[in-house]
């Protein structure tokens, strides 16, 4: 049992800015569940790109809270105690968490989530792929179900564009847009072609040929929807391949062109629009991911694993910006 006054081990930083030299091993106290929270002892954890951009300031001075921080909010693990108004779950049931990012706490031994954000992950599912699915798994099924996309077989398919689909964000949307029966096109570096393809998509563009620069796919045809993932592509040019009522969803953090581009549209009649994606659902969408994830119908493209004395690596790999999927730290 992990009681008040134990001590864990940790990851923390102090101040916005540093890097990886700001990433402090250290250690604390095991903190306490709230009335509504469970205490989870920490089998994997992944890093998302908003991990180390609000390290770098990105949303300051509104996150982190509070400093010294424990980053990383996306942990799967076990449930070592639990807050006296839990129903939901015991003490040894195996969960997954999409902890708040402004309390951080999944880069250490043991985490605080709550019982909102906790669903039980089945023994079908690794902690390594549960670990995967929180940001990353949510963000992409915001954006397919925001084109209307039905999982039942009864949907209408539109004919889809995903952008930077090698990436954590786009291996998911990839799948769960051909799970909704979409025509997805897809691209990515050249490494990646094979994987992204082997993900469901129906063509894949090398963002290294003119083809890929262009978004241009076989056809020619124009998209219904385009879910961006790519941070460096314009508005201009993200327009010019959506038909007349197309509508781009954006994933990416956006760059002048989509801020401006989403101003605007609020004060035109513009038919193609944009819409800026911020992570809003929650347990039941969760449980739903890990429920295809246990049918075998959704899987998590890991990129690489480091234990926790390499947290810091792991740290540095996915600031990079070039990672295949999910980057995991295993405790």
């Amino acid at each position: 049992m992990a009681g008040a006054g134990l001590i864990m081990h940790a990851i923390q930083y102090k101040r916005y800015g540093g890097g990886i030299a700001s990433l402090q091993n250290v250690e604390i106290p095991i903190p306490q569940p709230k009335k509504d929270e469970v205490l989870v002892k920490v089998e994997a954890s992944s890093i998302n790109t908003a991990d180390w951009k609000i390290q770098k300031g990105m949303l300051r001075p509104f996150m982190p809270f509070k400093f010294p921080f424990t980053p990383v909010t996306d942990i799967s693990g076990e449930v070592v105690k639990i807050g006296s108004e839990v129903t939901a779950f015991k003490v040894g049931d195996n969960v997954v968490c999409k902890l708040h990012f402004g309390k951080g706490g999944g880069l250490a031994e043991y985490a605080v989530a709550s019982e909102r954000d906790t669903v039980v992950r089945p023994e079908e599912v690794s902690p390594v792929d549960a670990a995967g699915l929180p940001i990353a798994g949510l963000t992409a099924l915001q954006s397919i179900q925001l084109i209307g996309t039905k999982f039942d077989g009864t949907g209408k398919g539109a004919n889809v564009l995903v952008t930077a689909a090698s990436g954590g964000v786009g291996t998911y949307a990839v799948q769960l847009a051909k799970l909704g029966g979409h025509h997805v096109t897809a691209t990515c570096g050249t490494r990646n072609v094979d994987l992204v393809r082997s993900l469901g998509a129906d063509e894949v563009l090398d963002y290294n040929t003119p083809e890929g620069q262009n978004l241009e796919n076989s056809s020619g045809k124009k998209y219904d929807y385009i879910i961006n993932c790519a941070p460096a592509i314009s508005w201009k040019t993200l327009k010019s391949k959506l038909n007349d009522n197309g509508v781009v969803l954006g994933v990416a953090q956006p760059n002048f062109s989509i801020i401006l581009a989403f101003i605007c549209g609020m004060f035109n009649f513009s038919k193609k629009k944009i819409k800026i994606i911020g992570v809003s659902l929650g347990k039941d969408d969760l449980q739903f991911l890990v429920g295809l994830m246990k049918e075998g119908k959704l899987k998590t493209v890991i990129d690489s694993k480091y234990p926790f004395d390499r947290a810091q690596e792991a740290w540095t790999k996915s600031a990079d910006g070039h990672a295949t999927g999910k980057i995991i730290v295993e405790m």
